[in-house]
């Protein structure tokens, strides 16, 4: 007797009627969503940069330009030339000190009356605001008193020029200040005196490396204690020339104050003493090794 067949739904060209067709599922789904226009995007693209680039500037580092010759020919920054812009640290003081050499950036303090430079802006508001804002990137001069110098002293030292070969003297000591740039026509010789000044506690003296093309601590306010600088108006270290291109590089910070005075007998004796502390393992070391490659050659 034949066996009775079976046969399933598709062979019978019908599909299980627990399922649904592909075109019935899609007809139940949700529609697509409509994309945003591109504009929408790039209006969302900017904003969210900007708010970036604000936060960044406020709380880590800024761009400032550097529009005066005082810091030549560290920093350039000249009417007509190519001026640098540098990048500045804002966060490196909240964990350490400032130290001699570094060359920061900083708010002018209120008896500082003149100016290294003066920005100009336009009077339509319009103009004026983009001014602001492209200050804001290192893109245009900053509209404020900011200045750009090289701390010489910082609290608690005395500093005084000169000794008898027209260097500054800090506690007494004649500096070693490689970075100054005596322009065309001047000399060590030029360096004006000034009477010695012990710096107060929380405060700079700072110099601009064009030594006679600065307004600094000299003559700021009348000099003396007047051109010292709150510690707490500083900004922050320049760190990089980010621009123009030709000029990228650090910016040193050479310590005048160290180079000049010197370490101590004990100090100048560390390099050599741990020179010999290490050493004397890598000897022993050797020792060990060459042994073992001689007994294993005699096997």
């Amino acid at each position: 007797m034949a066996e009775p067949v079976h046969r399933s739904a598709d062979e019978d060209g019908q599909e299980p009627a627990a399922e649904s067709t592909p075109d019935a599922a899609a007809g139940d789904g949700p529609k697509d969503k409509k994309k945003p226009p591109l504009w929408r995007e790039l209006l969302v693209l900017a904003a969210t940069a900007l708010v970036l680039t604000v936060l960044i500037q406020t709380f880590l580092a800024r761009v400032y330009v550097i529009p005066s010759q005082s810091m030549e020919e560290t920093l350039h920054g000249c009417p007509g030339c190519n001026n640098d812009r540098v990048l500045v640290d804002k966060l490196v003081y909240d964990f350490g000190d400032i130290e001699p050499g570094e060359v920061v950036v900083f708010r002018g303090p209120e008896a500082w009356g003149n100016n290294d430079f003066t920005s100009v802006r336009s009077e339509n508001p319009v103009v004026a605001g983009l001014q602001s804002a492209l200050s804001l990137v290192g893109l245009a001069p900053p509209d404020e008193r900011d200045f750009v110098k090289r701390v010489i002293a910082v609290g608690g030292q005395t500093v005084e020029c000169c000794d008898d070969q027209h260097r500054l003297k800090v506690d007494g000591k004649p500096l070693d200040e490689p970075y100054v740039y005596w322009a065309p026509g001047t000399s060590p010789e030029d360096h004006k005196p000034f009477e010695a000044v012990t710096v107060p506690e929380g405060h700079l003296w700072v110099m601009g490396d064009n030594r006679t093309n600065s307004t600094d601590s000299r003559a700021q306010g009348g000099g003396g204690l007047n051109g010292t600088v709150p510690e707490e108006n500083v900004i922050g270290k320049a760190r990089v020339i980010v621009l123009p291109p030709s000029r990228w590089q650090g910016i040193g910070d050479h310590n005048a104050q160290a180079a000049a005075l010197g370490a101590p007998a004990w100090q100048q004796g560390i390099p050599a003493g741990a020179g010999l502390v290490a050493a004397w393992p890598l000897v022993f070391f050797t020792r060990k090794v060459r042994k073992r490659l001689t007994r294993a050659s005699q096997v």
